[in-house]
């Protein structure tokens, strides 16, 4: 069966986006420290996007960060699981993953504060991103063992539902995290796994020994 538009493989790459994309995170936080409004510009809040037709941050919240623990914890879970994911599945294919994935978590919040009325939220982070990679991780390596804090032994698969329902009951308390970016990330980092790449996460899973 021919593969159509949708799943249609890219030749493979393997140009380090990673640390590019982890280079751009530095540099637009650099930037934000010394542009006191730029967080203001690049991070996602909906009552711009409503009245200003601010689009472009549906798209660059990705690459703003509240302060530099926020930052270096993104981009510690970008270099540990995004660079074994991009070598598995090549530059191109990690990076549509990779921005698609965070682009629409953002637009699934962006309606969702809108319609609950919270249009004054400011929305930041890669981790909506991050967390779509750390479930392909898991799918493509379910064997894969994590050390959670450093200490705790973990497979990623295991991690991944762990996080889930800390997202998942998270969203239900006011505690200034984007739960609800977590949440998508994981669900359109599911459907592009199982649309565009034709992988059943269960079933990989279930080779775990």
């Amino acid at each position: 069966m021919r593969n159509t538009i949708i799943n249609r493989r890219f030749k493979y790459t393997d140009v380090n986006a990673t640390a590019i994309l982890i280079i751009i995170n530095v540099i637009v936080f650099i930037l934000q420290n010394i542009f006191a409004k730029l967080p203001y510009i690049l991070s996602m809040v909906p009552i711009y996007i409503r009245l200003r037709h601010w689009y472009w941050q549906f798209f660059t919240y990705m690459f703003s960060h509240v302060d530099f623990w926020h930052l270096f914890s993104n981009m510690l879970g970008l270099y540990i699981f995004g660079r074994i994911v991009e070598r598995s599945v090549g530059s191109r294919e990690f990076l549509l993953y990779y921005l698609l994935t965070g682009t629409l978590a953002g637009f699934a919040s962006y309606f969702f504060y809108l319609y609950s009325g919270s249009l004054f939220t400011v929305v930041l982070g890669a981790s909506g991103a991050l967390y779509a990679i750390m479930l392909l991780f898991s799918v493509l390596f379910p064997n894969a063992v994590v050390y959670v804090f450093g200490i705790i032994p973990m497979r990623a698969p295991i991690l991944v539902i762990i996080y889930f329902f800390i997202d998942f009951f998270g969203q239900f308390r006011a505690d200034g995290t984007a739960h609800l970016v977590h949440l998508s990330g994981l669900l359109f980092g599911l459907l592009y796994i199982v649309i565009r790449m034709k992988i059943n996460p269960l079933k990989q899973w279930e080779i775990m020994k």
